[in-house]
């Protein structure tokens, strides 16, 4: 911490008249002294580079690229539960005056995979995929999608259950069911014109790929823009173990255990380095 205003008492010798200090005898430097001279500016170097390469690590792991770990089955058939991300949170960032230009920012799009903060809980992270975008008219028939008047092909998707739930699947013409949030009841009220779902200004309408079994802007409204983190880049890691395990705050012993005993019999080794991809959709 710095001082203002105050002078050792080394400082006040080498501030001496010098007809007094040119008498004084100098004492000897021991060896300690010596070397720890000689060293001052090594040693200073050192750990400035250090303090600085530690600050940009942090720095890109919070800013630039973050670790995901995917816990629940909404989005099986493009990531398991288990898979383990690096997430680009650069790409969907707010672009500054000058780093527009340089940097590869852009919207979001629809088909690209989101993370974001859950708006119903800011403090939990989802993933889902961007279906509607401001401005696009969105409706579900025995679950097909129906965008801007199109219906769409969605590769991606899986359908578990063989039966229909008139909500789920024929989303907004059904009357919502037990369990839609209030934000998603507020949507249906102010957001559907002749049975379609628009998409107001500032929001995104995500579904999970794994459409019968996916809590998503369905039953809780529209993502927020502001609360896109970023996109999925890699799976670096998959490891089968159950949503109980991976929702935990505190790592268990259990599941440490688990990774040790099954480490190379439970990692999915195909999807190791898989990257993550988008889909257009139009």
């Amino acid at each position: 911490m710095a001082t203002v205003g105050i002078k050792t008492k080394s400082e006040t010798t080498e501030k001496a008249d010098p007809a007094v200090t040119a008498n004084t005898p100098e004492e000897p430097r021991g060896l300690w002294d010596r070397y720890r001279a000689l060293t001052h500016d090594i040693r200073r170097g050192f750990v400035a580079e250090w303090t600085v390469t530690i600050i940009l690590l942090l720095f890109a792991t919070t800013s630039l690229v973050q670790a995901f770990v995917i816990p629940s089955a909404s989005m099986e058939g493009s990531l398991l539960i288990g898979d383990h991300v690096l997430v680009d949170k650069l790409t969907f960032a707010p672009p500054g005056a000058i780093s527009k230009h340089v940097l590869p920012y852009r919207n979001v799009r629809r088909g690209d995979i989101i993370v974001f903060r859950y708006p119903m809980d800011i403090k939990e992270d989802y993933v889902k995929r961007a279906i509607g975008i401001p401005g696009d008219h969105i409706r579900l028939v025995n679950k097909q999608l129906i965008l801007n008047g199109h219906a769409v092909d969605e590769p991606y998707v899986q359908h578990i259950f063989p039966y229909m739930n008139q909500y789920r699947d024929n989303f907004p013409a059904a009357p919502p069911e037990p369990g839609v949030m209030e934000p998603a009841v507020a949507m249906l009220t102010d957001n559907v014109v002749n049975g379609e779902l628009v998409v107001p200004p500032g929001c995104v309408f995500a579904m999970g790929d794994n459409r019968d079994d996916s809590l998503d802007s369905r039953y809780w409204g529209f993502v927020p823009r502001r609360n896109i983190e970023g996109t999925p880049l890699v799976i670096y890691w998959s490891f089968e173990a159950p949503t109980a395990d991976l929702t935990n705050g505190n790592i268990g012993v259990d599941h440490i255990m688990d990774i040790l005993t099954h480490f190379f019999t439970k990692t999915r080794w195909s999807r190791t380095l898989k990257l993550v991809h988008g889909y257009p959709l139009k």
